[in-house]
């Protein structure tokens, strides 16, 4: 077996789920094989749910590495969603079981971490590593939508996975906010002014 030395260790990162009005905000790293070329990567958000997850059981497998992290809503709330992204994105990366070489990240935006670190604009699109990240993250966030979607039935996250969607909003004018709601969010918070407890 090779030793970690010996690979160029080059760690993808992307986030998933900056943009709904509930659940957490998620973030994954991967450390991709060379011997092993995983085809059909590219930003998860231009994949079929199905080729998603097809793809997240092939990543996990074949990769030297990877880590998936999150950060709560109450993060969100209290740091505001960029810094929670960035706060994910950096338990992802220090969950790896070894540094690595160099950190590459979708965006303009990145963590503090003791690593090299370079931000790519379109990341997730143009290197292997971070769409590998890109594809880990949305399938974890949706697996978690999924749990809370069994916890609040009645908002539907199994379907738009918390995203502003007119039924979600529906929904949040119907029945209220739920514990997983963000409340630093607009839509929310109008909510919160408008009936106050």
């Amino acid at each position: 077996m090779m030793s970690d030395s010996q690979y160029n260790l080059i760690c993808g990162v992307d986030e998933a789920g900056r943009g709904p009005l509930a659940g957490p905000v998620f973030a994954a790293c991967v450390v991709l094989n060379s011997t092993y070329k995983i085809e059909g990567l590219s930003d998860s958000k231009k994949l079929s749910e199905k080729k998603r997850n097809a793809l997240t059981h092939i990543i996990k497998k074949r990769s030297i590495a990877w880590a998936v992290a999150s950060a709560s809503v109450e993060e969100i709330d209290k740091f505001n969603i960029l810094q929670a992204s960035l706060l994910a994105m950096k338990r992802a990366v220090e969950s790896l079981p070894f540094p690595p070489n160099k950190v590459l990240v979708d965006g303009i935006h990145s963590p503090q971490l003791n690593f090299p670190v370079q931000t790519i604009i379109k990341g997730d699109s143009l290197v292997p590593e971070i769409s590998a990240a890109s594809i880990l993250a949305k399938t974890a966030r949706d697996a978690e939508m999924l749990s809370l979607h069994k916890l609040f039935p009645n908002y539907g996250f199994d379907q738009h996975k918390g995203y502003p969607t007119k039924k979600h909003i529906a929904a949040l004018q119907m029945y209220g906010i739920s514990t997983v709601h963000r409340r630093s969010f607009s839509p929310v918070r109008k909510l919160i002014l408008c009936n106050p407890i």
